[in-house]
């Protein structure tokens, strides 16, 4: 298989003038496809994927969030969540307490190894994004977020 130089292979870059490439949702997927690539590329030295990671990540926060919360923020079935946590409480990296507001629940809490290695993913994480990014600038990448947090995030009033 050919390549262009952006790295796309030569077959799919002779598409993207096809009408589907102007469809939000198709873009949307895309785009989506392409961050996780690269996320899960800069996560594998670490043995994340960018679901894990993003487990840990809300983990690390503190916030002690309970599985049915991470389930629904990150859009996930509650056993795919469960599979996750699982994977990273073998590891270490994360711990399982019972919900202090609801006893039959569970609240997840990174530990020390697992803040640890949060800290240099999200470094490689930053990285790899700014080199998927180079074709934008920081206002555009500002920009970019801002118009994703009003998709990912409607207002429900």
């Amino acid at each position: 298989m050919t390549t262009v130089p952006s790295g796309e292979p030569a077959e799919a870059s002779r598409l993207e003038h096809a009408p589907l490439a102007d469809d939000l949702g198709f873009l949307l997927a895309r785009a989506s496809a392409v961050s996780q690539a690269v996320g899960n590329a800069a996560l594998a030295a670490h043995e994340l994927k960018v679901r894990s990671y993003s487990v840990l990540a809300l983990a690390v926060t503190g916030g002690r969030p309970s599985q049915r919360e991470l389930a629904a923020f990150l859009r996930l079935d509650p056993s795919q969540v469960v599979a996750l946590i699982d994977d990273l409480e073998r590891r270490g990296l994360v711990a399982r307490e019972p919900d202090p507001r609801d006893r039959r629940a569970n609240v997840v809490s990174a530990t020390l190894a697992g803040r640890s290695l949060y800290r240099r993913a999200q470094a490689d994480v930053e990285a790899g994004e700014r080199r998927a990014h180079v074709g934008l600038s920081s206002v555009d990448r500002a920009e970019l977020a801002r118009l994703l947090r009003v998709v990912a995030f409607p207002d429900e009033d």
